[in-house]
């Protein structure tokens, strides 16, 4: 099957307002390409320079997400590109991003990832740090002198534990989608540059049908598109 058919059989079978993010990490210009002529204009990396190197080469109006865990000293390398940044797991990361986006008059939107798995080994924010993050972002927000005018939490993130067990998985899923709902109520109903929460970033190739089931909004989809990684 080429890139084109899974593309194109991904899609169909994704509804209209869920958004996919074609993971194209490792994967060399030529397959990224063949999507892109196939119509994706969305892509997802997750190592900086690897994303940055595939920009340069590649059309401008692409949309480069970062979806892998980011290290605040790389931050400034996709400052002046990155469309969405997904694995904001920390508030010192977020007042990176926001001070390199300030050197770039660029304000970067962002996805705070929350840790839903049973495993140690995924990062992500914890429910009291994700309060505490979006209370600091609104108190800034409305004060007389803000200090986070370059960035925009515009949703949510989460990565399920690798498991086969699919009770679980949904468990960790619905868990997620409660965070979100909960979140947006209460803070959507304040008038507020800085947060705008209408994306949940949760599902992969494994198990993305079932996390829009439990309501993602948008889905990270790599090795269905372009085949295994080596």
């Amino acid at each position: 099957m080429s890139i084109a058919t899974n593309l194109n059989s991904i899609k169909k079978n994704i509804p209209q307002q869920v958004t996919l993010v074609a993971v194209s990490k490792t994967k060399p210009v030529s397959d990224v390409m063949e999507a892109y002529h196939a119509g994706q204009r969305i892509f997802g990396e997750n190592k900086i320079q690897e994303m940055t190197e595939k920009y340069e080469q590649m059309p401008k109006d692409i949309e480069w997400h970062m979806i892998g865990h980011v290290q605040t000293n790389k931050v400034k390398y996709m400052a002046p590109f990155v469309s969405l940044i997904h694995g904001v797991d920390s508030l010192k990361l977020l007042q990176e991003i926001n001070k390199q986006a300030a050197k770039n008059n660029r304000v970067i939107p962002c996805l705070l990832q929350m840790h839903i798995a049973e495993e140690e080994t995924k990062f992500g924010l914890d429910e009291t740090e994700l309060n505490d993050i979006l209370n600091l972002l609104l108190d800034s927000a409305q004060s007389d002198n803000p200090s986070f005018k370059n960035i925009k939490v515009v949703g949510l993130m989460g990565m399920a534990t690798f498991t086969e067990n699919q009770n679980q998985i949904q468990k960790e899923f619905q868990h997620l989608k409660v965070l979100f709902d909960t979140s947006k109520k209460h803070f959507g109903s304040v008038t507020c540059d800085t947060i705008d929460l209408n994306i949940l970033s949760m599902g992969m190739s494994g198990d993305y049908e079932l996390a829009i089931s439990c309501g993602s909004t948008m889905v990270r989809i790599g090795s269905s598109i372009f085949g295994h990684r080596s």
